[in-house]
């Protein structure tokens, strides 16, 4: 990997890795809808995702693409539309045409977030977003795994969990991912040569980890954090929210419990009764 481009670089996660990214790769070029303040000596090319003539001047000559562009929270449908499905389907269909070796798609944990807290998943599970976001993630997953498939692209989707170096509550202690280690699972996805798709979790080595992330250990994922070294912290900031049933149950949180309407004990019993095994 000579060139990567860099989508979202002006986003928190973004100005987090740009500077980790520099010190791997020789030319790091970093693309979003506004140009930041610090480039950080990085080229930038201007791109809205939705527009196609736009995405596919910014793919040009580049190795591989870290895809972190787009809506990044729950919002309107039509937000939705065009910044994560129409804008990631501009992504891919622009860097397969410029023979783009590699993408990252980043994906996200509101994919599976109607998991209850109390299981531990795979990453090959049913998808279960927990919003309109999720949905969006899940589509990413399945449009990067079609032009893998297809057209040898490699790629790699990280379900990320929250980029930081310090968990702000008890939640983030199963899902925190460190900078560091967000960037040995880019490079992993980058440059490993038996790469063609994958989906690796995007968390640290956290002691309460609600994903198995064997597949990402197979390739030679070693995290070097943990958030259970913070659990003080992380347990003091915690007793300060209010608690939730809905959101306090789902691995997704809060993105589970806004625009609720279900019953949360009919679906605990209707999960608890799948889970029998039958009698024959």
């Amino acid at each position: 990997m000579q060139t990567v481009l860099l989508t979202g670089a002006g986003g928190d996660v973004g100005k987090r890795i740009t500077p980790l990214l520099k010190a791997v790769y020789p030319k790091v070029i970093l693309s979003d809808m506004t140009k930041p303040s610090d480039l950080m000596g990085c080229e930038f090319r201007l791109a809205e995702l939705s527009d196609r003539a736009a995405v596919e001047k910014t793919v040009a000559g580049v190795d591989g693409i870290i895809h972190l562009g787009g809506f990044s929270v729950e919002g309107p449908w039509d937000t939705i539309l065009n910044a994560n499905i129409v804008g990631c389907y501009n992504l891919f269909e622009s860097a397969h045409k410029a023979g783009v070796k590699r993408i990252i798609f980043a994906s996200s944990n509101h994919a599976v977030g109607y998991y209850p807290r109390a299981d531990k998943i795979p990453t090959n599970v049913n998808v279960l977003p927990d919003s309109r976001y999720g949905v969006s993630k899940a589509f990413g997953e399945a449009l990067g795994a079609m032009y893998a498939m297809k057209h040898g692209m490699g790629v790699t989707s990280l379900r990320i969990g929250n980029v930081g170096e310090q968990p702000i509550d008890v939640r983030r202690l199963a899902i925190m991912l460190h900078p560091e280690d967000l960037i040995q699972l880019i490079r992993i996805g980058l440059e490993h040569p038996d790469i063609a798709y994958e989906v690796f979790y995007g968390a640290s080595g956290n002691t309460r980890a609600w994903w198995d992330n064997s597949r990402a250990q197979a390739f030679g994922y070693r995290p070097k954090h943990n958030a259970e070294t913070q659990a003080p912290h992380a347990e003091a900031e915690q007793k300060k929210a209010t608690p939730h049933p809905v959101g306090d149950y789902y691995q997704g949180g809060t993105f589970c419990s806004a625009e609720y309407t279900a019953d949360l004990q009919k679906q605990k019993d209707t999960v608890a009764r799948a889970k029998r095994p039958s009698r024959s």
